[in-house]
């Protein structure tokens, strides 16, 4: 006998009968998707270099998420942010802030020469910050995201830059990594969102009924134009989440038709817009759950797990409980039709406070102070990249809360 030609026939066997068990194993995943809509807080108005603020606390999450958005050996640290910190204050000491007043009031001269120079090399030094900071930023290998950020439209891998423009971010970039954690496959996040709408008129959904003209609307000359444009931007949001579903290979490479996708969760994060009229205020909680409806039946996922931000710029929880679009977010979540798939994130606990005090120290002549820890006003969270990312992990967390509980 051939003891060669034995020996070769019980390997190959030994390793076929290897590879049919593993093949199961290495099979490609289904891909998750992740959609995530609303108005400017999910737009997202955070400049990158403010998420270094998190350096500032000694909280243990505050550390855990240090770990999740910054690459390891970076050379971002605490002692890098408060170095910041001390040439933005004295960068606006010799200049007196954004309008560079005390140096516009000196006389010609080698004074005003010399501390010009100054300026300069602190200036220099605060714009080197925010760019390493920046550059320090996580990309993921394994989580994509197809975005519409108002005018700001692009896809690829998730990191920061999915904002109002290609240097903001909003909650994506937190959700994203955090959820990555929590499970398992490729991960691709389509996110819709546009400054400035309301639920009641631009995102409403078609089971709300109707939109009704109030009075100053239909005496206008524009009834007609204003009438056709409701929920234009639900329409808008259908229409390109489904362009997003129709190419998934183009939107992330992982994506293998034969092993499928499912919609996996949504995210929410809307509600300033809705404040400033009673009927937008007292229909919110209706529109909401209309809106997870008739999201649900659209793409006919029937319990798909939702998650609704709730509108938090007030800060304290106090203030939070005076506002009807929050307790309308908080009461829609806890319809009975909902237990156990949809849940009320606060946002109000996840706001940057150390941010929000040197913007009330007078963020024009403490400008380069401020600049380091935020980028926006406070309807918009104060542009915190530290608020963002915390909020993007909250959503994340109760994201998988629901998750786990459906496998049960």
């Amino acid at each position: 006998m051939n003891t060669k030609l034995l020996k070769g026939s019980v390997i190959f066997a030994i390793a076929t009968s290897a590879l049919s068990i593993v093949s199961p194993v290495i099979a490609a995943e289904k891909l998750k998707v992740f959609i995530l809509a609303g108005q400017s807080n999910m737009v997202g108005h955070a400049s990158p270099h403010t998420i270094a603020t998190l350096y500032h606390s000694d909280d243990a999450r505050d550390k855990e998420l240090i770990k999740l958005v910054f690459r390891e050996g970076s050379g971002v640290s605490n002692k890098a942010l408060e170095e910041q910190l001390v040439r933005a204050r004295k960068l606006d000491e010799l200049t007196g802030g954004i309008s560079n007043d005390r140096i516009k009031k000196m006389a010609e001269g080698a004074e005003k020469t010399t501390l010009e120079a100054e300026a300069k090399k602190l200036k220099d030094a605060h714009e080197a910050y925010k760019q390493d900071v920046t550059a320090a930023c996580v990309v993921s290998d394994r989580v994509y995201i197809n975005s519409i950020a108002d005018g700001s439209k692009k896809s690829g891998k998730l990191g920061v830059g999915y904002g109002g423009s290609d240097k903001k971010l909003g909650p994506e970039f937190g959700f994203g990594l955090s959820i990555a954690e929590k499970i398992d496959g490729p991960i691709l996040l389509i996110k819709t969102s546009w400054g400035g709408k309301s639920l009641n008129y631009n995102f409403r959904p078609p089971s709300a009924g109707e939109y009704e003209l109030n009075e100053k609307e239909k005496s206008g000359d524009k009834a007609a134009e204003i009438k056709k444009n409701a929920s234009l931007n639900y329409r808008m949001m259908n229409e390109s989440i489904r362009n997003v579903l129709d190419n998934l290979k183009e939107n992330h490479p992982a994506y293998e038709p034969k092993a499928g996708y499912e919609i996996a969760g949504f995210v929410w994060f809307q509600g300033y817009n809705d404040q400033f009229s009673d009927e937008f205020r007292d229909n919110y909680k209706d529109n909401m759950i209309s809106f997870i409806k008739d999201v649900r039946k659209e793409y006919k996922v029937p319990n798909m797990p939702f998650i609704i931000g709730v509108l938090g710029t007030g800060m304290t929880a106090e203030k939070v409980a005076e506002n009807q679009v929050s307790l309308g977010q908080r009461e829609a979540a806890k319809a009975p039709e909902f237990k156990d798939n949809v849940l009320a994130v606060e946002s109000y606990t996840d706001y940057s406070l150390f941010s929000n005090e040197i913007f009330k120290k007078g963020w024009p002549k403490h400008y380069h102070e401020w600049d380091t820890v935020g980028s926006d006003r406070p309807y918009h969270y104060l542009g915190s990249g530290t608020f963002f990312v915390r909020l993007g992990d909250s959503f994340a967390k109760s994201m998988a809360e629901l998750i786990g509980k459906q496998k049960k």
